[in-house]
């Protein structure tokens, strides 16, 4: 919560630019950035500045032409972001900081506990054979992408996948379950909205995790207005934790796996600060 107390805490001001990082993220990030290799010249660009050059693109949403010129030139800062998010390297960075987040709140590392929701972006204007095609949610007039996310009971990204927005979301959820591949063992419980309710959704999960119940929390008919419903405000908030980075107020890439690349990204970044900011 913002207050006249702690808003110094959390001030930028003195940095070059608000989205670079502080010297404590920095010694977060830099132990797990992989080194250079072996033969051949040797690394000359600074990867605290590469970092910094993808915080100015995830936060400000410009074109990657945009970016300033004491960063490093767009195609370091590019072919950097296509590596990591090709090699891995992404997933592993933010995983290490997941578990320090969960360490952080005195939590075990793999959670129990999980909530699945979907949300409906426009797809900017794009078109060619070389870019994943885009869809149609009929349910939020929206012609574009989905990004489906699966998030603690704190409220962090624990996966994600980007797919056409004509892909429902009892689908989609599969897919995202699915693609987990062990990684978070002691799931026990999924909490879902209705989009997610139904034999057909229960069926395919069964076969992907036997051991996962699903809990449908369900608004009532008898309120009207806005109501926080039980677990359910954890992703909503999620979704708007990560929707802070313009680079995500619409979808402006090309392959759906640069998307998800940026939407781990976001992710990345509020672990950070909440690593070296604890409440």
């Amino acid at each position: 919560m913002w207050t006249s107390k702690n808003r110094v805490r959390y001030d930028r001001s003195k940095l070059r630019y608000p989205s670079d990082l502080t010297d404590d993220e920095w010694l977060l990030v830099e132990p797990l950035i992989p080194p250079g290799k072996t033969g051949g010249g040797k690394r000359t660009v600074i990867m605290r500045e590469v970092v910094n050059g993808l915080m100015y693109i995830l936060s400000t949403g410009c074109q990657w032409r945009a970016i300033p010129k004491d960063l490093p030139p767009k195609s370091s800062v590019y072919d950097y972001f296509d590596l990591w998010a090709y090699d891995g390297t992404l997933a592993r960075i933010h995983h290490a900081l997941y578990e320090r987040c969960r360490e952080q709140a005195q939590r075990e590392a793999s959670p129990t506990a999980a909530i699945i929701d979907s949300q409906s972006v426009k797809s900017a204007e794009k078109g060619g054979a070389c870019i994943d095609p885009h869809g149609y949610d009929a349910g939020k007039k929206i012609k574009g992408k989905k990004r489906h996310i699966l998030v603690d009971t704190l409220g962090l990204l624990l996966h994600a996948i980007v797919h056409p927005a004509d892909i429902q979301d009892r689908d989609g959820g599969v897919l995202v379950m699915a693609t987990l591949f062990g990684m978070f063992p002691f799931l026990k419980t999924l909490f879902a909205d209705s989009g997610y309710q139904g034999p057909k959704f229960a069926k395919a999960l069964a076969k992907v995790l036997p051991h996962l119940d699903v809990e449908i929390v369900k608004r009532s008919d008898r309120v009207s207005g806005f109501v926080v419903l039980p677990k359910r405000w954890i992703v909503e908030r999620s979704i708007a934790w990560l929707n802070r980075c313009r680079r995500l107020a619409k979808d402006w890439e090309n392959l759906n796996r640069k998307a998800l690349a940026f939407l781990r990204f976001a992710s990345i970044r509020f672990m950070l600060r909440k690593l070296c900011n604890p409440a």
